[in-house]
């Protein structure tokens, strides 16, 4: 599978300027899949009036916009937005096929300092693993990579692949290239972890966005804006959980 990783320079409230980037990327690519970074639509610094103002559900008018995107390219997308639901907003990915079927949507569970809480509601519901083209596939955002369990427990049910919209700033460089690729080797995944780059706000991003393999393999972004394209081979999954015993040696009657 050929996935492309969106890293790019954050133009806030922008909503119709990021949609003509997304098609733009997807054409580009030539991937199978694309991912953007973390509230890609709107951008993520920009204040709780305006994230409350731009919110939309998930069936609102832009996600009718990444399906036609989705359908015009034949590209799958997983991309960022304010998600408003039941009176609150949530800090959500969608998962859009190449059809343009909405596969699978994600709010995310652990908010990250007085930004992520000003702005929105954690999520109680943990992420779920969906199978598109005989890839399972699971999604997180940003801060949720950094907890141990949020990939393992995607492993379990059978991820092939963790798909990771950010928006990781300085100085937090120890993510992406420490703690993402110990994800992908300790549970026999993929992840791919897609980040802004440049300022927004008050925040600098660290770019750095990279593909981890389950081998220890990482296909990684500079500083700049990148289309990160990087392949996705069954053999090296197949492989690595042959030649890695965590997952069996596992000992849950003690630990869970």
């Amino acid at each position: 599978m050929r996935v492309a990783l969106l890293q790019t320079v954050s133009r806030p409230h922008d909503v119709a300027g990021n949609l003509a980037r997304l098609a733009e990327a997807c054409t580009a690519a030539d991937a199978d899949l694309l991912v953007t970074p973390e509230m890609f639509l709107t951008g993520y610094d920009i204040g709780a009036d305006a994230v409350a103002a731009l919110a939309e559900p998930a069936d609102g008018p832009s996600a009718d916009a990444v399906a036609a995107i989705a359908r015009t390219s034949g590209t799958a997308v997983l991309y960022g937005y304010p998600e408003r639901h039941g009176g609150r907003v949530a800090n959500a990915v969608a998962l859009v096929g190449p059809d343009g079927t909405r596969l699978a949507g994600y709010r995310k569970t652990h908010l990250f300092g007085a930004l992520d809480r000003a702005c929105f509601t954690a999520s109680d519901t943990p992420p779920a693993v969906v199978t598109w083209n005989g890839w399972g596939l699971g999604l997180l955002v940003c801060y949720d990579v950094e907890f141990p369990e949020t990939v393992r427990a995607l492993a379990l049910a059978g991820a092939d692949a963790v798909l990771v919209p950010t928006a990781n700033m300085l100085p937090y460089d120890h993510v992406p290239r420490v703690l993402v690729p110990a994800r992908a080797w300790e549970n026999q995944v993929y992840v791919a972890y897609a980040n802004w780059c440049g300022t927004e706000g008050s925040l600098t991003y660290g770019g750095l966005s990279c593909v981890a393999g389950p081998d220890g393999a990482v296909v990684r972004a500079g500083r700049d804006p990148e289309l990160l394209v990087a392949e996705l081979d069954r053999s090296a999954l197949a492989v690595s959980r042959r030649a890695n015993p965590y997952l069996a040696d596992r000992r849950p009657d003690l630990y869970g």
